[in-house]
């Protein structure tokens, strides 16, 4: 099969030919007007322009286009009719599809010219509340929000806890969730997880909501899967989050305060993108159970073991904190529509939303002092002069 590469024009007013692309529009004007030089008068360009462009796409595509003689019409060869007749077909069958894409394209442009509105970019672990959150925002004057803070327009990329911080630390989002398990100390694994990535000083953690997670198990739970325990003994299929999820830390530390390896767990390996996916992939008979949260078990018609309860943080850097997008947001968190909403949410409740916390206290495993102390001086000094050695060497 050839491969055609062709470039599309989105074009700027409905009319019925939604997609323009420079080939097909020459074959158009060419076999409309019965010559070249008519079709170069139909589209505004030289005779000379024309007749290249054609010879160059008949030289690309191997195949004569348009046959031409003189004193008669110039009309299109059946390889010329045969791309007229693909382009139609196609532009019909992909019609719906291209009015969406442009009407959300010029809804988001026009977003971008309105200096009454404000987009914040958020990268997030998966989480019902914050697809809730989104749509809530988009109601605007409902929102009994300050004039002066504008509108709101959250742009929410989904993807893992530890993904969504170093987002953050890069600069591609101005914002980022995550989420921890209650009671998690020092030497934990969620502490060697997520410590790096935060500094005192320089972020800052916002409260969302307290959620919970558990077991998402088939309707009757006909296994009695009450507990991680459970899943081992009865070596139930396990599905599991992909490397970096924040509710894979969860499961981890789960199993570490369980005693369990995750070898012990039948279906480790076996890993889902999302909640929603996990709760899929148990309705559908491919697991016998996966962690997720309340929502999408129901959503899914399971039914849900609660195992603990945890913390969905929202995280940005200090700086953020007066940017109009994030002002209006936090005060967004804080009306009793959005917590009157977020309590609706099964297996959620309002948790200091929209309220900038200490990092201390959220992150209990963080001690500021413990950086000042001799033993860890050296080491901390000993990597700075590493790394200054490291750029330093020819």
């Amino acid at each position: 099969m050839h491969r055609l590469q062709l470039h599309y024009t989105l074009a700027k007013d409905s009319s019925p030919t939604l997609l323009r692309n420079p080939l097909i529009d020459l074959l158009q004007a060419v076999s409309s007007q019965g010559s070249i030089s008519g079709g170069a008068r139909a589209l505004g360009l030289s005779y000379r322009h024309v007749w290249g462009e054609l010879k160059r796409w008949e030289n690309e595509l191997g195949n004569e286009l348009v046959i031409w003689e003189k004193g008669q019409r110039a009309h299109l060869t059946e390889f010329g009719n045969k791309l007229m007749w693909a382009e139609r077909r196609a532009q019909a069958r992909l019609s719906p599809q291209i009015e969406a894409l442009r009407a959300e394209l010029e809804r988001s442009y026009a977003l971008a010219f309105d200096n009454g509105v404000h987009v914040v970019t958020l990268y997030a672990s998966h989480d019902d509340a914050l697809s809730r959150l989104r749509e809530h925002a988009l109601q605007g004057d409902h929102l009994a929000l300050p004039q002066e803070s504008g509108r709101l327009h959250l742009d929410i990329r989904f993807t893992g806890s530890v993904d969504a911080i170093r987002a953050l630390n890069e600069g591609r989002c101005v914002m980022a969730g995550f989420h921890t398990l209650l009671g998690t100390g020092k030497k934990t694994l969620t502490e060697r997880i997520y410590k790096p990535l935060l500094q005192p000083g320089q972020h800052k953690i916002i409260g969302f909501a307290r959620r919970t997670q558990g077991l998402m198990v088939v309707r009757g739970n006909p296994l009695s899967l009450h507990s991680l325990q459970d899943v081992v003994q009865r070596q139930a299929r396990f599905a599991n989050r992909t490397l970096g999820s924040g509710t894979r830390v969860a499961l981890d530390e789960l199993l570490a305060q369980a005693g369990l390896l995750a070898s012990q767990l039948p279906g480790y390996d076996h890993t889902e993108p999302s909640h929603s996916a996990v709760a899929q992939a148990v309705a559908a008979g491919q697991c016998d159970a996966g962690l997720g949260i309340a929502a999408a078990a129901q959503a899914a018609g399971l039914d849900f073991v609660p195992l603990a309860d945890e913390s969905y943080h929202l995280v940005c850097l200090k700086s953020a904190l007066a940017q109009p997008g994030i002002a209006a947001l936090l005060h967004l968190l804080q009306t009793p529509q959005w917590l009157g909403q977020i309590n609706t949410i099964p297996g959620y409740q309002a948790q200091q939303s929209g309220r900038v916390q200490s990092m201390r206290k959220v992150l209990p495993w963080w001690d500021y002092r413990q950086d000042k102390t001799p033993a860890s001086r050296p080491k901390i000094q000993g990597a700075s002069l590493l790394a200054f050695n490291t750029m330093k060497t020819p």
